[in-house]
């Protein structure tokens, strides 16, 4: 059995456990939805796996357990001497997703 994996989803990398809670960048599905990731790029355990660069055959199930935005970050833009000056809100779209299983 694994006990941690580095998983790649939304261009980013996780290292995950099972059992761990992470945020990912915005996935398709509802609360309650089985989500699997494919791009597993390495398996931690007794024997450890690295893939080139995907390890072959290795899933990370999650369940989904919220579909959310992040906090608001402000992105202010200045020149001074230009009378120049924007300011911008964004909150990024998040998924939380709880991993159930690593397989591998």
């Amino acid at each position: 059995m694994a006990s941690a994996a580095v998983i790649r989803t939304g261009g980013k990398q996780y290292r995950v456990a099972e059992g761990d809670v992470v945020r990912v960048e915005k996935l398709a599905g509802d609360a309650g939805d089985q989500v699997q990731f494919s791009e597993v790029l390495m398996i931690a355990g007794e024997t450890p796996k690295f893939g080139a660069p995907l390890v072959a055959g290795a899933v990370v199930n999650g369940e989904i357990l919220d579909q959310g935005r992040g906090e608001k970050l402000v992105v202010f833009k200045f020149k001074r001497r230009k009378k120049y000056h924007k300011k911008q809100g964004h909150r990024q779209d998040y998924t939380a997703v709880k991993i159930t299983g690593i397989q591998g």
